[in-house]
């Protein structure tokens, strides 16, 4: 049996208690989903669950007590690259080079990003929950291939 060439991140953030069919749909393949926060509502985890494992930080808008079990951060290994997952990016307080990050995931600005500094992936999927002002609904995919790391937005066209 030939084994896979390449691992398929899902990103989706901000869902505010909205999972959206198209969203859902849009991750259907991926071997891990990240959640970069503002869930909304602890079905929308189970739910990504369905499709493939996730980790999920919580936002500023998880507030309730089923929030309490989700980190504000957290670190996930993925075929062998190391991501840091937080919600607002401008709250990172540490090197992600020196610390040996690959990736840094964020959400909360709504605005889809991809950057590049100093070989770390800078990414924010943009927003899959309600439509805040003119910003696109949209989720992200990281695909993993080799030492390359391959980062897309999905526009939901909504």
């Amino acid at each position: 049996m030939a084994r896979k060439q390449s691992f398929v991140v899902g990103v989706i953030s901000d869902t505010h208690g909205l999972l959206r069919p198209e969203a859902a749909a849009a991750l259907r393949g991926s071997d891990h989903i990240i959640h970069a926060g503002d869930i909304g509502d602890p079905e929308i985890i189970s739910e990504l669950n369905n499709i493939a494992p996730v980790t999920a930080i919580r936002g500023n808008i998880d507030t309730e007590s089923w929030a309490n079990r989700i980190p504000e951060t957290e670190i996930v290994e993925l075929a062998g690259k190391s991501f840091y997952i937080l919600h607002d990016r401008k709250q990172l307080d540490l090197v992600p080079e020196a610390a040996g990050f690959r990736a840094i995931i964020s959400g909360h600005s709504h605005k889809p990003l991809i950057e590049t500094k100093n070989d770390v992936l800078y990414f924010n999927p943009g927003s899959a929950g309600p439509r805040r002002f003119k910003l696109p609904i949209t989720i992200g995919r990281i695909t993993i291939e080799g030492d390359q790391l391959r980062p897309e937005i999905i526009n939901l066209n909504l």
